[in-house]
């Protein structure tokens, strides 16, 4: 069975620089896409980045030019580089896989920005 671990979340302020790293616990096969979402209290669960198969990215509105998503296939290991942090960037952060046989979900990671 396929678990994903978050790690990396914590206590930043404004205008800092975060690193998410997001790692299998096995070898994960049909992957269609990986991704970064994210939920702040009350709200729904948000697509922060993903990248497709093939390499390509794409990004929220919100973070486009501000985070970085990218992976290491051969560790398994989806990683979110997160930069000019804004409060509002403040949720809990997930990673999420879709594959041919269903989808899986990490536990999640706090990210706080705050003065």
């Amino acid at each position: 069975q396929v678990q994903l671990v978050e790690s990396g979340g914590g206590l930043v302020q404004p205008g800092g620089s975060l690193r998410l790293s997001c790692t299998a616990s096995g070898t994960i096969f049909g992957i269609r896409t990986m991704g970064w979402y994210r939920q702040a209290p009350g709200k729904q669960r948000d697509l922060v980045a993903v990248i497709i198969t093939g390499g390509s990215t794409n990004y929220a509105d919100s973070v486009k030019g501000r985070f970085t998503i990218s992976r290491d296939n051969a560790k398994n290991t989806v990683y979110l580089q997160m930069s000019s942090l804004k409060p509002e960037d403040t949720a809990v952060y997930y990673c999420g896989a879709n594959t041919i046989g269903g989808s899986y979900w990490g536990q999640g990671t706090q990210v706080t920005v705050s003065s």
